[in-house]
Protein backbone atom coordinates (compact mmCIF):
# COMPACT_ATOMS: atom_id res chain seq x y z
CA UNK A 1 0.00 0.00 0.00
CA UNK A 2 1.11 3.74 -1.15
CA UNK A 3 0.40 6.02 1.28
CA UNK A 4 0.00 10.03 0.59
CA UNK A 5 1.75 12.12 3.32
CA UNK A 6 -1.09 14.92 3.91
CA UNK A 7 0.30 16.46 6.90
CA UNK A 8 3.80 17.31 5.62
CA UNK A 9 6.74 16.60 3.30
CA UNK A 10 10.03 15.11 4.21
CA UNK A 11 13.52 15.63 2.18
CA UNK A 12 15.80 13.03 2.53
CA UNK A 13 17.82 14.40 4.99
CA UNK A 14 14.54 15.40 7.03
CA UNK A 15 14.05 11.38 7.03
CA UNK A 16 17.68 10.32 7.97
CA UNK A 17 17.46 13.11 11.22
CA UNK A 18 13.65 11.00 12.35
CA UNK A 19 14.24 7.63 11.29
CA UNK A 20 18.26 7.35 12.80
CA UNK A 21 19.68 6.68 9.68
CA UNK A 22 23.21 7.22 8.15
CA UNK A 23 22.28 9.25 4.46
CA UNK A 24 24.30 7.60 1.72
CA UNK A 25 24.29 9.87 -1.72
CA UNK A 26 24.27 8.13 -5.17
CA UNK A 27 24.28 9.55 -8.79
CA UNK A 28 24.38 13.04 -8.03
CA UNK A 29 21.84 12.87 -5.20
CA UNK A 30 22.17 15.77 -2.58
CA UNK A 31 19.72 14.92 0.30
CA UNK A 32 17.23 17.28 -0.52
CA UNK A 33 14.86 15.04 -2.58
CA UNK A 34 11.17 15.37 -1.49
CA UNK A 35 8.72 12.66 -0.24
CA UNK A 36 5.60 13.29 -0.81
CA UNK A 37 4.58 9.15 -0.24
CA UNK A 38 5.50 6.09 1.31
CA UNK A 39 5.30 2.33 -0.14
CA UNK A 40 6.66 -0.70 1.78
CA UNK A 41 6.15 -2.30 -2.58
CA UNK A 42 8.75 -1.83 -5.05
CA UNK A 43 5.50 -2.24 -6.89
CA UNK A 44 3.99 1.24 -6.15
CA UNK A 45 7.31 2.86 -6.21
CA UNK A 46 7.61 6.42 -8.21
CA UNK A 47 8.35 9.82 -8.11
CA UNK A 48 8.24 11.44 -4.41
CA UNK A 49 7.49 7.83 -3.28
CA UNK A 50 10.16 6.85 -0.11
CA UNK A 51 9.99 3.25 -1.07
CA UNK A 52 10.88 1.26 2.63
CA UNK A 53 12.59 -1.78 1.77
CA UNK A 54 11.61 -4.61 4.59
CA UNK A 55 13.42 -8.05 4.86
CA UNK A 56 10.71 -10.54 5.14
CA UNK A 57 10.30 -13.92 5.76
CA UNK A 58 10.64 -14.63 2.00
CA UNK A 59 11.59 -11.66 0.52
CA UNK A 60 14.13 -9.07 1.21
CA UNK A 61 12.77 -6.00 0.28
CA UNK A 62 16.22 -4.59 -0.45
CA UNK A 63 16.72 -6.81 -3.12
CA UNK A 64 14.10 -4.71 -5.00
CA UNK A 65 16.33 -1.03 -4.84
CA UNK A 66 16.78 -1.16 -8.45
CA UNK A 67 13.72 -2.03 -9.96
CA UNK A 68 11.97 1.04 -7.47
CA UNK A 69 15.14 3.21 -8.48
CA UNK A 70 14.15 2.29 -12.63
CA UNK A 71 10.49 2.97 -11.37
CA UNK A 72 11.42 6.84 -10.21
CA UNK A 73 11.49 6.46 -6.42
CA UNK A 74 14.89 8.80 -5.25
CA UNK A 75 14.60 8.27 -1.56
CA UNK A 76 14.75 5.02 0.37
CA UNK A 77 14.41 3.31 3.89
CA UNK A 78 16.50 0.57 3.67
CA UNK A 79 19.62 -2.14 5.34
CA UNK A 80 21.67 -1.89 2.45
CA UNK A 81 22.05 -0.59 -1.13
CA UNK A 82 22.48 -3.23 -4.24
CA UNK A 83 24.92 -2.80 -6.53
CA UNK A 84 22.73 -2.62 -9.50
CA UNK A 85 20.49 0.43 -8.29
CA UNK A 86 24.33 1.62 -7.16
CA UNK A 87 25.37 1.74 -11.05
CA UNK A 88 22.00 2.64 -12.28
CA UNK A 89 23.47 6.50 -12.46
CA UNK A 90 20.29 7.79 -11.39
CA UNK A 91 20.13 10.16 -8.30
CA UNK A 92 18.90 9.05 -5.32
CA UNK A 93 19.03 8.89 -1.69
CA UNK A 94 19.20 5.94 0.79
CA UNK A 95 18.81 6.63 4.78
CA UNK A 96 20.52 3.02 5.91
CA UNK A 97 19.09 1.74 8.99
CA UNK A 98 19.55 -1.58 11.26
CA UNK A 99 16.46 -1.99 10.80
CA UNK A 100 13.83 -0.62 8.68
CA UNK A 101 11.13 -1.71 10.57
CA UNK A 102 11.77 0.15 13.58
CA UNK A 103 12.96 3.27 11.43
CA UNK A 104 9.94 3.71 10.10
CA UNK A 105 8.36 3.07 13.19
CA UNK A 106 10.44 6.43 14.34
CA UNK A 107 9.61 8.18 11.28
CA UNK A 108 5.61 7.91 11.74
CA UNK A 109 6.59 8.80 15.03
CA UNK A 110 8.06 11.97 14.13
CA UNK A 111 4.94 12.35 11.89
CA UNK A 112 2.59 11.68 14.32
CA UNK A 113 3.72 14.87 15.82
CA UNK A 114 2.24 17.15 13.17
CA UNK A 115 -1.87 16.36 13.59
CA UNK A 116 -4.27 17.50 16.37
CA UNK A 117 -6.33 14.43 15.87
CA UNK A 118 -7.25 12.55 19.33
CA UNK A 119 -6.26 8.85 19.19
CA UNK A 120 -8.17 5.97 20.17
CA UNK A 121 -6.46 2.41 20.00
CA UNK A 122 -7.56 -0.71 20.42
CA UNK A 123 -6.11 -4.08 21.25
CA UNK A 124 -7.75 -7.84 22.50
CA UNK A 125 -7.37 -10.90 21.85
CA UNK A 126 -11.10 -11.14 19.92
CA UNK A 127 -13.07 -8.06 18.33
CA UNK A 128 -10.34 -5.81 17.90
CA UNK A 129 -11.73 -4.71 14.39
CA UNK A 130 -15.22 -4.69 15.18
CA UNK A 131 -15.19 -2.79 17.93
CA UNK A 132 -12.63 -0.63 16.15
CA UNK A 133 -15.55 -0.44 13.40
CA UNK A 134 -17.76 0.70 16.24
CA UNK A 135 -15.52 3.40 17.65
CA UNK A 136 -15.58 4.60 13.85
CA UNK A 137 -19.61 4.73 13.71
CA UNK A 138 -19.51 6.89 16.81
CA UNK A 139 -16.97 8.96 16.35
CA UNK A 140 -17.88 9.90 12.68
CA UNK A 141 -21.37 11.09 14.24
CA UNK A 142 -19.46 14.03 15.54
CA UNK A 143 -16.23 14.52 14.26
CA UNK A 144 -14.29 13.47 10.96
CA UNK A 145 -13.05 10.40 11.83
CA UNK A 146 -9.61 8.23 10.09
CA UNK A 147 -9.75 4.98 11.03
CA UNK A 148 -7.18 1.72 9.99
CA UNK A 149 -7.61 -0.36 7.59
CA UNK A 150 -8.03 -3.66 6.70
CA UNK A 151 -5.64 -5.24 8.52
CA UNK A 152 -2.76 -2.71 9.37
CA UNK A 153 -2.46 -3.34 12.33
CA UNK A 154 0.78 -4.46 12.66
CA UNK A 155 4.39 -2.79 13.83
CA UNK A 156 4.45 -2.26 10.21
CA UNK A 157 0.59 -1.71 9.37
CA UNK A 158 0.65 0.98 12.04
CA UNK A 159 3.02 3.39 10.87
CA UNK A 160 1.27 3.48 7.84
CA UNK A 161 -1.66 3.57 9.39
CA UNK A 162 -0.33 7.20 11.14
CA UNK A 163 0.78 8.12 7.45
CA UNK A 164 -2.58 8.36 6.40
CA UNK A 165 -4.16 10.84 8.81
CA UNK A 166 -4.81 13.92 6.87
CA UNK A 167 -5.43 17.67 8.26
CA UNK A 168 -8.98 17.52 8.33
CA UNK A 169 -9.18 14.39 11.06
CA UNK A 170 -9.97 14.55 14.64
CA UNK A 171 -10.20 11.55 15.56
CA UNK A 172 -7.65 8.52 14.36
CA UNK A 173 -9.11 5.10 15.53
CA UNK A 174 -6.15 2.39 15.28
CA UNK A 175 -6.04 -0.99 15.75
CA UNK A 176 -3.37 -2.79 17.83
CA UNK A 177 -2.52 -6.57 16.74
CA UNK A 178 0.31 -8.44 17.91
CA UNK A 179 2.41 -11.92 17.98
CA UNK A 180 4.93 -11.09 20.56
CA UNK A 181 5.69 -9.34 23.64
CA UNK A 182 7.00 -5.72 23.02
CA UNK A 183 4.85 -5.44 19.58
CA UNK A 184 1.99 -3.54 20.96
CA UNK A 185 4.78 -1.16 23.40
CA UNK A 186 6.12 -0.43 20.29
CA UNK A 187 3.20 0.62 17.95
CA UNK A 188 1.85 2.47 21.58
CA UNK A 189 4.88 4.74 21.67
CA UNK A 190 4.27 5.84 17.65
CA UNK A 191 0.27 6.57 18.41
CA UNK A 192 0.98 7.62 21.76
CA UNK A 193 -3.26 7.04 22.23
CA UNK A 194 -5.44 9.85 24.19
CA UNK A 195 -7.53 6.84 24.74
CA UNK A 196 -6.36 3.22 25.24
CA UNK A 197 -8.82 0.28 25.26
CA UNK A 198 -8.30 -3.58 25.74
CA UNK A 199 -11.29 -5.47 24.56
CA UNK A 200 -10.49 -9.05 26.43
CA UNK A 201 -7.85 -12.16 26.84
CA UNK A 202 -8.19 -14.90 25.10
CA UNK A 203 -6.20 -18.02 23.74
CA UNK A 204 -4.73 -16.75 20.64
CA UNK A 205 -1.17 -16.63 20.52
CA UNK A 206 -0.45 -19.57 23.48
CA UNK A 207 1.56 -21.19 20.68
CA UNK A 208 4.22 -17.88 21.26
CA UNK A 209 3.30 -16.66 24.62
CA UNK A 210 2.23 -19.73 26.47
CA UNK A 211 -0.52 -18.35 28.98
CA UNK A 212 -3.14 -16.20 29.18
CA UNK A 213 -0.67 -14.28 31.82
CA UNK A 214 1.67 -13.22 29.05
CA UNK A 215 -1.12 -12.52 26.54
CA UNK A 216 -2.48 -10.25 29.17
CA UNK A 217 0.92 -8.79 29.47
CA UNK A 218 1.46 -8.13 26.41
CA UNK A 219 -2.10 -6.56 25.92
CA UNK A 220 -1.61 -4.28 28.65
CA UNK A 221 1.65 -2.68 26.96
CA UNK A 222 -0.94 -0.18 25.01
CA UNK A 223 -0.58 2.10 28.10
CA UNK A 224 3.21 2.27 27.92
CA UNK A 225 2.81 5.36 24.96
CA UNK A 226 -0.11 7.02 26.76
CA UNK A 227 0.20 10.67 27.82
CA UNK A 228 0.10 11.25 31.59
CA UNK A 229 -3.94 12.51 30.65
CA UNK A 230 -4.55 9.34 28.86
CA UNK A 231 -7.75 7.56 29.71
CA UNK A 232 -7.23 3.15 29.59
CA UNK A 233 -10.65 1.50 29.28
CA UNK A 234 -10.62 -2.09 30.23
CA UNK A 235 -13.00 -5.31 30.01
CA UNK A 236 -13.84 -5.80 33.65
CA UNK A 237 -15.69 -8.83 33.62
CA UNK A 238 -12.17 -10.37 32.44
CA UNK A 239 -10.85 -11.09 35.59
CA UNK A 240 -7.23 -11.00 34.64
CA UNK A 241 -8.20 -7.50 33.03
CA UNK A 242 -9.88 -6.33 36.46
CA UNK A 243 -6.66 -7.20 38.60
CA UNK A 244 -4.47 -5.40 36.47
CA UNK A 245 -7.21 -2.40 36.90
CA UNK A 246 -6.66 -2.85 40.75
CA UNK A 247 -2.40 -3.02 40.70
CA UNK A 248 -2.84 0.46 38.05
CA UNK A 249 -1.82 3.20 40.42
CA UNK A 250 -4.00 5.74 37.75
CA UNK A 251 -7.42 3.78 37.76
CA UNK A 252 -8.67 2.99 34.19
CA UNK A 253 -12.45 3.16 33.19
CA UNK A 254 -14.26 -0.05 33.49
CA UNK A 255 -16.95 -1.26 31.09
CA UNK A 256 -19.30 -4.51 31.91
CA UNK A 257 -22.06 -6.37 31.41
CA UNK A 258 -21.56 -8.47 34.95
CA UNK A 259 -19.37 -6.42 36.92
CA UNK A 260 -21.15 -4.11 39.44
CA UNK A 261 -18.08 -2.16 39.41
CA UNK A 262 -18.01 -1.29 35.81
CA UNK A 263 -17.96 2.25 34.98
CA UNK A 264 -19.86 1.83 32.28
CA UNK A 265 -22.62 -1.42 32.66
CA UNK A 266 -24.90 -2.77 29.93
CA UNK A 267 -27.90 -4.41 31.33
CA UNK A 268 -31.44 -5.39 30.54
CA UNK A 269 -29.98 -7.26 27.13
CA UNK A 270 -32.40 -8.01 24.96
CA UNK A 271 -32.05 -9.98 21.41
CA UNK A 272 -34.03 -8.79 18.84
CA UNK A 273 -34.21 -9.99 14.82
CA UNK A 274 -31.52 -7.56 13.32
CA UNK A 275 -29.16 -6.53 16.71
CA UNK A 276 -29.29 -5.82 20.22
CA UNK A 277 -30.63 -3.18 22.71
CA UNK A 278 -29.88 -3.19 25.80
CA UNK A 279 -29.54 -0.27 28.45
CA UNK A 280 -26.84 1.37 30.10
CA UNK A 281 -25.79 2.96 33.40
CA UNK A 282 -22.90 5.17 33.45
CA UNK A 283 -22.00 8.44 35.94
CA UNK A 284 -25.03 7.59 37.69
CA UNK A 285 -27.36 8.16 35.28
CA UNK A 286 -29.23 5.20 33.08
CA UNK A 287 -29.67 5.35 29.07
CA UNK A 288 -32.54 2.94 28.03
CA UNK A 289 -32.65 1.26 24.79
CA UNK A 290 -29.18 1.22 22.95
CA UNK A 291 -29.95 0.13 20.10
CA UNK A 292 -27.11 -1.88 18.47
CA UNK A 293 -27.58 -3.66 14.84
CA UNK A 294 -25.22 -6.27 14.83
CA UNK A 295 -25.68 -9.48 16.42
CA UNK A 296 -24.70 -11.90 19.93
CA UNK A 297 -23.58 -10.60 23.44
CA UNK A 298 -20.25 -10.23 22.42
CA UNK A 299 -21.21 -7.47 20.39
CA UNK A 300 -22.83 -5.58 23.63
CA UNK A 301 -19.08 -5.34 25.10
CA UNK A 302 -18.25 -4.03 21.30
CA UNK A 303 -20.86 -1.41 21.49
CA UNK A 304 -20.13 -0.42 24.94
CA UNK A 305 -16.59 0.59 24.44
CA UNK A 306 -17.54 2.68 21.56
CA UNK A 307 -20.16 4.05 23.93
CA UNK A 308 -17.92 4.80 26.41
CA UNK A 309 -15.22 6.62 24.07
CA UNK A 310 -18.26 9.24 22.69
CA UNK A 311 -18.69 9.82 25.97
CA UNK A 312 -14.96 10.95 26.93
CA UNK A 313 -14.60 12.83 23.68
CA UNK A 314 -17.62 14.92 25.00
CA UNK A 315 -20.15 13.57 22.66
CA UNK A 316 -24.25 13.46 23.65
CA UNK A 317 -26.17 10.62 24.26
CA UNK A 318 -27.89 11.30 20.84
CA UNK A 319 -24.99 11.75 19.40
CA UNK A 320 -23.59 8.62 20.25
CA UNK A 321 -26.90 6.75 19.64
CA UNK A 322 -26.91 7.56 15.81
CA UNK A 323 -23.57 6.58 15.32
CA UNK A 324 -23.93 2.83 16.64
CA UNK A 325 -26.66 2.89 14.42
CA UNK A 326 -24.41 3.34 11.34
CA UNK A 327 -22.38 0.65 11.96
CA UNK A 328 -21.57 -1.54 9.30
CA UNK A 329 -19.42 -4.59 10.22
CA UNK A 330 -16.10 -4.97 8.05
CA UNK A 331 -16.00 -8.48 5.38
CA UNK A 332 -16.18 -11.40 6.55
CA UNK A 333 -17.33 -11.30 10.15
CA UNK A 334 -21.10 -11.93 10.52
CA UNK A 335 -22.03 -10.91 7.22
CA UNK A 336 -25.59 -12.47 6.60
CA UNK A 337 -26.99 -13.66 2.79
CA UNK A 338 -28.62 -16.00 0.66
CA UNK A 339 -27.07 -19.06 -0.99
CA UNK A 340 -29.91 -20.97 -2.59
CA UNK A 341 -32.51 -20.76 -0.06
CA UNK A 342 -29.48 -20.97 2.69
CA UNK A 343 -28.79 -18.35 5.29
CA UNK A 344 -25.23 -18.12 5.37
CA UNK A 345 -23.33 -16.83 8.57
CA UNK A 346 -20.49 -15.20 7.06
CA UNK A 347 -17.58 -15.16 10.03
CA UNK A 348 -14.36 -16.11 7.97
CA UNK A 349 -11.94 -13.21 9.12
CA UNK A 350 -10.44 -15.34 11.82
CA UNK A 351 -11.51 -17.81 14.89
CA UNK A 352 -10.19 -18.24 18.71
CA UNK A 353 -12.09 -20.58 21.15
CA UNK A 354 -14.06 -17.40 22.54
CA UNK A 355 -14.79 -15.97 18.59
CA UNK A 356 -15.92 -19.29 17.89
CA UNK A 357 -18.16 -19.98 21.12
CA UNK A 358 -19.71 -16.17 20.33
CA UNK A 359 -20.48 -17.33 16.85
CA UNK A 360 -22.28 -20.16 18.17
CA UNK A 361 -24.52 -18.33 20.63
CA UNK A 362 -25.60 -16.01 17.58
CA UNK A 363 -26.20 -19.04 15.05
CA UNK A 364 -28.38 -20.91 17.84
CA UNK A 365 -29.84 -17.24 18.91
CA UNK A 366 -30.84 -16.89 15.12
CA UNK A 367 -32.33 -20.10 14.05
CA UNK A 368 -34.16 -20.16 17.23
CA UNK A 369 -35.96 -16.76 16.29
CA UNK A 370 -36.53 -18.51 12.71
CA UNK A 371 -37.64 -21.84 13.40
CA UNK A 372 -34.48 -23.02 11.31
CA UNK A 373 -32.12 -25.59 11.56
CA UNK A 374 -28.42 -24.21 12.77
CA UNK A 375 -25.45 -25.83 11.20
CA UNK A 376 -22.06 -24.65 11.12
CA UNK A 377 -18.46 -25.10 8.99
CA UNK A 378 -15.87 -24.96 11.54
CA UNK A 379 -12.75 -24.64 10.91
CA UNK A 380 -9.15 -25.20 12.08
CA UNK A 381 -8.21 -22.78 15.00
CA UNK A 382 -4.54 -21.47 15.14
CA UNK A 383 -2.00 -20.23 17.13
CA UNK A 384 -3.25 -22.62 20.30
CA UNK A 385 0.15 -24.22 20.62
CA UNK A 386 0.78 -27.36 22.75
CA UNK A 387 -3.95 -26.37 23.83
CA UNK A 388 -4.56 -26.95 20.08
CA UNK A 389 -6.57 -30.76 20.68
CA UNK A 390 -8.07 -29.25 24.24
CA UNK A 391 -9.68 -26.71 22.65
CA UNK A 392 -10.95 -28.08 19.93
CA UNK A 393 -12.23 -30.96 21.48
CA UNK A 394 -13.94 -28.34 23.85
CA UNK A 395 -15.72 -26.70 20.80
CA UNK A 396 -16.94 -30.04 19.61
CA UNK A 397 -18.69 -30.83 22.88
CA UNK A 398 -19.65 -26.67 23.08
CA UNK A 399 -21.59 -26.83 19.21
CA UNK A 400 -23.47 -30.01 20.49
CA UNK A 401 -24.40 -28.70 23.61
CA UNK A 402 -25.68 -25.86 22.05
CA UNK A 403 -27.89 -27.97 19.89
CA UNK A 404 -26.21 -27.33 16.46
CA UNK A 405 -27.51 -30.46 14.29
CA UNK A 406 -25.62 -30.68 11.49
CA UNK A 407 -21.52 -29.89 11.91
CA UNK A 408 -18.88 -29.81 9.13
CA UNK A 409 -15.42 -30.25 10.33
CA UNK A 410 -13.18 -28.01 7.72
CA UNK A 411 -8.89 -28.39 8.10
CA UNK A 412 -6.50 -30.83 10.12
CA UNK A 413 -8.47 -30.21 13.34
CA UNK A 414 -11.28 -31.60 11.92
CA UNK A 415 -11.49 -35.26 13.19
CA UNK A 416 -11.19 -34.24 16.88
CA UNK A 417 -14.13 -31.88 16.62
CA UNK A 418 -16.00 -34.07 14.98
CA UNK A 419 -15.36 -36.79 17.62
CA UNK A 420 -15.90 -34.54 20.23
CA UNK A 421 -18.97 -33.79 19.12
CA UNK A 422 -20.69 -37.48 18.12
CA UNK A 423 -19.24 -38.24 21.75
CA UNK A 424 -21.78 -34.94 23.16
CA UNK A 425 -24.90 -36.18 21.02
CA UNK A 426 -24.99 -34.54 17.57
CA UNK A 427 -25.58 -38.11 15.40
CA UNK A 428 -22.30 -39.44 13.30
CA UNK A 429 -24.70 -39.06 9.96
CA UNK A 430 -24.75 -35.32 10.61
CA UNK A 431 -21.02 -34.87 11.08
CA UNK A 432 -19.02 -34.38 8.37
CA UNK A 433 -15.63 -33.87 7.99
CA UNK A 434 -12.89 -32.88 5.13
CA UNK A 435 -8.93 -33.00 6.51
CA UNK A 436 -7.83 -31.28 3.35
CA UNK A 437 -8.78 -27.35 3.15
CA UNK A 438 -7.60 -27.28 0.07
CA UNK A 439 -10.43 -29.27 -0.88
CA UNK A 440 -13.30 -26.46 -0.68
CA UNK A 441 -15.54 -27.70 -4.01
CA UNK A 442 -15.47 -31.01 -1.73
CA UNK A 443 -16.48 -29.02 1.60
CA UNK A 444 -18.73 -26.95 -0.58
CA UNK A 445 -20.67 -30.30 -2.15
CA UNK A 446 -21.46 -32.08 1.27
CA UNK A 447 -23.32 -28.85 2.59
CA UNK A 448 -25.39 -28.95 -0.74
CA UNK A 449 -26.07 -32.60 -0.43
CA UNK A 450 -26.43 -32.00 3.38
CA UNK A 451 -28.45 -28.35 3.78
CA UNK A 452 -31.82 -27.90 2.70
CA UNK A 453 -33.38 -23.97 1.96
CA UNK A 454 -34.40 -22.80 5.55
CA UNK A 455 -31.11 -23.80 6.71
CA UNK A 456 -28.67 -21.25 8.70
CA UNK A 457 -25.18 -22.02 8.18
CA UNK A 458 -22.26 -20.80 10.32
CA UNK A 459 -19.11 -20.57 8.77
CA UNK A 460 -16.09 -19.62 10.72
CA UNK A 461 -12.15 -20.53 11.09
CA UNK A 462 -8.77 -18.96 10.82
CA UNK A 463 -7.92 -16.76 8.65
CA UNK A 464 -5.75 -19.38 7.35
CA UNK A 465 -8.17 -21.63 6.26
CA UNK A 466 -9.56 -19.22 3.75
CA UNK A 467 -13.37 -20.58 4.64
CA UNK A 468 -14.72 -18.52 2.48
CA UNK A 469 -13.99 -20.74 -0.61
CA UNK A 470 -16.30 -22.90 0.30
CA UNK A 471 -19.25 -20.33 0.38
CA UNK A 472 -18.38 -19.39 -2.65
CA UNK A 473 -18.01 -22.92 -4.35
CA UNK A 474 -21.81 -22.90 -3.22
CA UNK A 475 -22.73 -20.13 -4.93
CA UNK A 476 -21.04 -21.47 -7.89
CA UNK A 477 -22.36 -24.48 -7.75
CA UNK A 478 -25.94 -22.99 -6.95
CA UNK A 479 -26.09 -20.97 -10.09
CA UNK A 480 -24.95 -23.35 -12.23
CA UNK A 481 -27.90 -25.49 -11.34
CA UNK A 482 -29.94 -22.93 -11.80
CA UNK A 483 -28.41 -22.59 -15.32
Amino acid sequence: MSVDLKLRTYTAEQIAQAAGGQLALFGGADGSEIVTAVAIDSREAGKGVLFAAIKGERNDGNDFIPQAVEAGSSCFLCQFVPDAAKSSGKPFAAVIVDDTVAALGKLASEYRNHTKAKFVAVTGSVGKTTTKEFIYAVTSAAFRAYKTQGNYNSVIGLPLTVFGIGPEDEVAVVEMGMSALGEIETMSRIARPDIALVTNIGTSHLASLGTRENICRAKMEIRLGMPEDGILLLNADEPLLAAEAERLPKKPRLLSVYNHTGDFRAVNIRQKPDGIVYDLIYSNKAVTNVEVPALGRHNVYNSLAAYAVGVLLGMTDDMIRRGLKTFVGADMRQNIYDVGGITVIDDCYNASPESMRAAVDVLVAMAGERNARPAALLGDMLELGEYSRLMHDQIGQYVAQMGVQKLFCFGMTADIVAEAAIKKGIRAENVFVCLDTRDAQGMADMILGALEPGDILLVKASRAVAAERVIECMKKRRLRKKK
